[in-house]
């Protein structure tokens, strides 16, 4: 249930092992879920950018064995934008205080030296506690709008608690001396040779974006007794006796199976489930939440706007959170060299005004804040479309674990052959390596008969930037806590 990496490696590693599958996917036209390409006159791009890079080797093999020489080497370049100036991601001190000027830095500093001055004793919110680290200057420049951007929650209503584990702490003292340097820093401007150098600095991409990945696999799949179903929405799930019997979709179709393995949204799960869960089952399930996201591709008529994969944008002024420049990714993804296409990524929830905004207003809308923003003109942008993708990111609240664990505890005793993987499977903001290996283990599982745990699969994303002590969390993905009352 579900085409996505973690369904469609599922049934790869199935299909390897001689165990007949079929794949459902409720989108008509697309395999890949988040990790999909959609194209639109002849240009390619992704839902977000997918980097092809793992600590496991076993998933790096995988890739090399479905795609080959189609994998191309990537060199990795991303930003922050804030007031027309390139900040390196993540940040470093002389950098960033170098773009903000003297002024600006001058008066980070006062802000900075007004916290310890009078300190939060018990700062409660994500905001208390990152303007007491840094000053209420540099929270509002670079933690301020792009957190609520991403998670639709004011700063200062999510808890302190995330903030200590996800933001790197910097030292003042070495920011105003980097600051007081002669000189920019290496690597500040947007000099092409002064890339940003992160503990990933290389990574590999599909030649076509990352649905050339699970399109190829789709395709091999029925030489290995697989198929893939598009247009399958499944709606119940029946079961009876303790195990799953069959499924039903949106097109009055039954499929029956031994074992079933489901990448969907726990919550839509659960409430497909017939005869329905029990009560506490049903609450913890609808209890979980997501956020959703959109992407509004842009043709601009000019090469090499940027050199960055992507870059993050802090401007407040601008409901974007992130660009994509897909022709740096790969020259293939153009149908035009000399053309750029961009992904401008909003995050919101299904249902409110951005959701809810027509196609051409929200091509307006990125059209304007591309320009506003400085990087094309609005008569150079020549035509976009847009792509909305719902639960994109799970969200962890104070309560998600506990729900968790009622739901896992009463699908382990009730349906055994009923396997769970995947992000929104499992309820976990995974990359696409970590997911496609809880289907591996899913499947085999299912055809070793192995018990072979998917949720013990460790997040670990830190690795794709940097690596901080103290981050305990087993997903390794740190996300924002609404605070209590």
């Amino acid at each position: 249930m579900g085409a996505g990496p973690a369904g469609l490696t599922a049934a790869y590693e199935l299909g390897k092992r001689g165990v007949p599958v079929t794949v459902l996917e409720k989108d008509e036209r697309f395999v890949g879920g988040l990790a999909r390409t959609a194209e639109f006159r002849g240009y390619r791009f992704d839902i977000g950018g997918h980097r092809f890079f793992s600590k496991n080797p076993e998933i790096e093999d995988l890739w090399t064995e479905i795609l080959g020489d189609d994998l191309r080497e990537c060199a990795r370049l991303s930003r922050i934008y804030y007031r027309g100036r390139y900040f390196d991601y993540p940040l470093k001190a002389g950098n960033a205080l170098w773009n903000l000027g003297p002024v600006e830095t001058v008066r980070c500093v006062a802000s900075y030296a007004r916290a310890r001055l009078r300190p939060a004793r018990e700062p409660r919110s994500f905001e208390d506690w990152v303007s007491h680290q840094f000053g209420r200057r540099l929270f509002e420049i670079f933690f301020k709008a792009y957190t609520e951007k991403v998670w639709g929650v004011p700063t200062s209503e999510l808890s302190a608690d995330w903030a200590a584990q996800r933001i790197k702490g910097l030292d003042m003292a070495t920011l105003v001396r980097s600051a007081l340097r002669r000189g920019p820093p290496k690597g500040s401007g947007q000099d092409r040779s002064q890339a940003i150098r992160t503990l990933i600095d290389r990574f590999r991409y599909p030649r076509l974006g990352p649905g050339q990945m699970w399109e190829r696999v789709s395709s091999m799949l029925p030489s290995r007794e697989g198929r893939v179903l598009l247009g399958r929405e499944v709606v119940e799930v029946r079961h009876a006796r303790g195990l799953a019997r069959r499924v039903r979709t949106t097109r009055g179709e039954e499929f029956e199976a031994t074992d079933f393995v489901s990448t969907m949204p726990i919550r839509d799960l659960v409430a497909a489930l017939d005869p329905p869960a029990p009560q506490e089952v049903q609450r913890a399930a609808s209890s979980l939440g997501y956020r959703d996201f959109l992407t509004v591709a842009l043709i601009v008529d000019r090469a090499g706007l940027f050199p960055d994969n992507w870059i993050y944008v802090h401007d407040p002024g601008v409901r974007v959170g992130r660009i994509q420049n897909f022709g740096v990714w790969s020259e293939a993804m153009l149908a035009d060299p000399l053309r750029c296409c961009l992904g401008l990524e909003y995050f919101c929830f299904e249902g409110d005004g951005l959701w809810n905004s027509s196609d051409a207003e929200l091509v307006v809308r990125a059209r304007r804040e591309l320009a506003q923003l400085g990087m094309a003109r609005e008569e150079e942008v020549v035509d976009g479309t847009v792509v909305r993708m719902t639960k994109a990111y799970p969200v962890y609240d104070d309560a998600y674990r506990d729900h968790l664990d009622v739901i896992r505890g009463w699908l382990r005793k009730t349906l055994p052959n009923l396997h769970l993987c995947g992000r929104n499977g499992l309820h976990r903001y995974n990359n696409q390596d970590h997911s496609m290996m809880t289907g591996l283990l899913v499947a085999r599982n299912i055809a070793e008969g192995s018990t072979l745990d998917p949720w013990k699969v460790n997040g670990d994303a830190e690795y794709i930037e940097e690596v901080r002590p103290g981050d305990t969390d087993s997903t390794g993905r740190q996300t924002p806590v609404r605070l209590a009352g």
